[in-house]
Parts: structure tokens; C-alpha cells; sequence
């Protein structure tokens, strides 16, 4: 799903979404099925707000930018309907970034792409 020009829109998407808010990108990565984010988020923005504007923009964009994915996605959902996310305070900004790096280097997996 997340693949060539649509992979690259998406991953624009939500920078532009992040930018909007304030919100710092310090790691990502857009694997074949979802993302993953490592961001700096002003107290202000619920986490919550943040992740149901990139996935509500970016399901309605690449849906009406690509037919294709209209086609396939029409009455069914873009994204899957959860997100996890979870403050740093109880691991180390390293064990993040590993983790971030792990899923771009791991050659069993879909290709990847950097945030």
C-alpha cells in the first residue's frame, strides 16, 4: 500500500502536518503497512488530535490523488482505526532511535523509507 509515489506523499503529508503544529520530527520511518515516529510535541497538541490529522489528511489526499487506492479503499478504511504511543520517560531517546533504526534496516521486512 505504502509504495513508490504514494509512499513519498503520505511521508510529505505528514511532515507538512507536523509542521502545521509545531511538532518536531526527530526519527520516522514508513514501512509497507504503517509509520513509525519518533516526535517532539508541544504540550499544547494531544497526541490524539495529532495522529487523526495526518491519518484523516493523508487517507483523503492519496485517496483522491491516487484512483486507484479510491478504487480499493472505497466504503473501507485507509488506516487501521489504533495508533501506539508512549512518552520517552521510561526509555532512552537511544533505545527509540535504535528501534527507528532497526525497522529501516531490516532486510526481511517491505522496503522502507525515512520520515
Amino acid at each position: 500500500m505504502l509504495t513508490g509515489q504514494v509512499r513519498l506523499r503520505v511521508r510529505d503529508i505528514c511532515r507538512q502536518v507536523c509542521r502545521e503544529n509545531e511538532v518536531d520530527i526527530l526519527r520516522g520511518v514508513l514501512s509497507s503497512d504503517h509509520v513509525h515516529m519518533f516526535v517532539s510535541v508541544p504540550p499544547k497538541i494531544a497526541i490524539s488530535d495529532l495522529v487523526r490529522r495526518m491519518k484523516g489528511r493523508s487517507s483523503h489526499k492519496v485517496q483522491r490523488e491516487f484512483p486507484e487506492l479510491r478504487r480499493r479503499f472505497w466504503g473501507r478504511r485507509f488506516w487501521g482505526r489504533g495508533y501506539f504511543s508512549t512518552t520517552n520517560g521510561a526509555i532512552t531517546e537511544d533505545i527509540v532511535l535504535r528501534y527507528l533504526e532497526q525497522h529501516i534496516a531490516n532486510p526481511t521486512c517491505a522496503s522502507r523509507s525515512v520520515v
